[in-house]
């Protein structure tokens, strides 16, 4: 059974960090594995934004509002992913969701050709000027 949790959100001032994180089971995340996992955020009344990917090679990609300010990465375990937030904005305020697929992605982090398969609960980041 698949299972992606997401957490790690909270309120920071605007400059401050955040790290999110997302524990991935139910995948094969061994070396030769192909999967793709990314991050998106949500605000009300918005549509869905995808913020960054990483896939089973360790490429990563990111959408121009966040790179420079956003990483993402494996962690040593090979089933927890972060979402590491520098520089936040108050613009970078929404509920964040981790999702994972698959698919090897190689596609513009906002821009999946379908959604991914499987998402986390959603963790809200709050940004005060």
């Amino acid at each position: 059974q698949v299972q992606v949790a997401d957490s790690g959100g909270g309120s920071v001032q605007a400059g401050g960090s955040l790290r999110l994180s997302c524990k991935i089971s139910g995948y094969t995340l061994e070396v030769f594995a192909t999967y793709c996992v990314g991050w998106f955020r949500q605000v009300p009344g918005k549509e869905r934004e995808g913020v960054a990917t990483i896939n089973s090679f360790g490429a990563t990609r990111y959408t121009d509002s966040v790179k420079g300010r956003f990483t993402i990465s494996k962690g040593d375990d090979k089933k927890t992913f972060y979402l590491q937030m520098n520089s936040l904005k108050p613009e970078d305020s929404a509920m964040y969701y981790c999702a994972a697929d698959p698919r090897s992605c190689d596609w513009p982090a906002s821009h999946w050709p379908t959604p991914p398969r499987d998402w986390g609960q959603g963790t809200q980041v709050t940004v005060s000027s």
